[in-house]
């Protein structure tokens, strides 16, 4: 160490790292910038080109998801690259431009397949700023196994449509993990099942511990307004008739539909060629929604949508992001009754 700079690329025990980076504690001031430490005393900040990684035992053809915690500093456009080595897979894009929590940080979560035994997970800074030292600091790094994506229900043609299956999510530091955008098909997602559609907004994975959630212990906050879509691909007959049904309401328990009252939120939904929203909101809000939808196939696969009509942030002034929950979502086959014929015989 020299001074907060780590010197040695294996000093930070279990990792190695590339670059310049800083090993940093609550508090440190950087000038006028106070350097927040999003859990614990101490972290690492990744400056220009710098990178920190480490070797992981998983199992070939599984699934995994990262979640780690990021807390900007002084760089204009700040974003991190996550990859794993070896892998085909293309590293992904995190951007932490926007902060989405109070506290000035928040938790970002990421998903890979393992091609062999052993892989290396790096975290890199692309950034080039005129000081080198300015970059985000990472902390609370795990690593969870994702299973694969299954209809919730036998009848249910949604896979994880009750959100039970996604990212890690701290239980001492209840703030949820960020899901990012999909960037392409074929991409392994924190959430399995669903693709984030957005340039550089985020949803947010909620547990039940520190969110109101319709059903179950998981749902998806939609933090990031009109900017990014909850999708699923679902295969369909055409010509086919379907029911489509998920619940609304405000994962704040409060806290964000208050902010806008009266106005409501607003969850909007489409498949084919229907659409339907389903408000929601006013600080007298209680419960949840039940939203449905029904439409008629025009192909062999239909493309379910769920998007936040608006923007919101919190009712303490905090300036927070907010927004509806979404949880529960089915989509059954609607079989028509055949009219009842009569033989009549002389």
């Amino acid at each position: 160490m020299d001074g907060s700079t780590v010197t040695g690329e294996t000093a930070v025990p279990k990792w190695k790292s590339s670059g310049h980076v800083e090993y940093v504690e609550s508090g440190q001031r950087q000038g006028d910038f106070v350097l927040a430490v999003p859990e614990g005393a101490r972290a690492v900040r990744l400056g220009n080109g710098a990178s920190v990684q480490q070797q992981l035992a998983v199992t070939p053809g599984a699934y995994y998801s990262i979640t780690f915690s990021a807390a900007r500093t002084c760089a204009h456009a700040q974003k991190l690259m996550v990859s794993v080595v070896p892998g085909s897979q293309a590293g992904g894009v995190i951007p932490v431009q926007t902060v989405y929590s109070s506290a000035g940080w928040d938790s970002y979560s990421w998903a890979f397949k393992a091609e062999s035994g052993a892989v290396a997970f790096v975290i890199r800074n692309p950034g080039q700023e005129d000081d080198p030292t300015c970059g985000p600091i990472i902390d609370a790094v795990s690593i969870k196994t994702l299973n694969t994506p299954q209809a919730t229900q036998s009848n249910n043609l949604i896979k994880n449509g009750d959100f039970e299956e996604g990212p890690y999510i701290s239980e001492v530091y209840q703030w949820g993990a960020l899901v990012p955008p999909t960037n392409e098909d074929g991409e392994v997602t924190p959430l399995p099942g669903w693709k984030i559609m957005s340039y550089s907004k985020s949803v947010k994975y909620v547990g039940a511990a520190g969110f109101a959630v319709p059903r179950g212990g998981r749902a998806v906050e939609l933090v990031s307004g009109v900017e990014t879509a909850l999708v699923q691909d679902v295969e369909t007959v055409k010509g086919g008739s379907y029911r489509l049904e998920f619940a609304v309401g405000d994962a704040e328990q409060g806290g964000c539909a208050a902010s806008d009252s009266p106005a409501a939120m607003e969850v909007r939904a489409y498949a084919a060629e229907g659409n339907a929203s389903v408000p929601w909101g006013g600080a007298q809000a209680q419960g949840f929604a039940r939203g449905s939808l029904e439409f008629t196939a025009v192909g062999p696969s239909t493309r379910v949508v769920l998007v936040s009509s608006g923007y919101h942030t919190r009712a303490d002034g905090s300036g927070a992001l907010c927004g509806p929950v979404v949880d529960d979502v089915s989509l059954v086959r609607v079989s028509s009754q055949p009219q009842a014929r009569r033989l009549l015989r002389r």
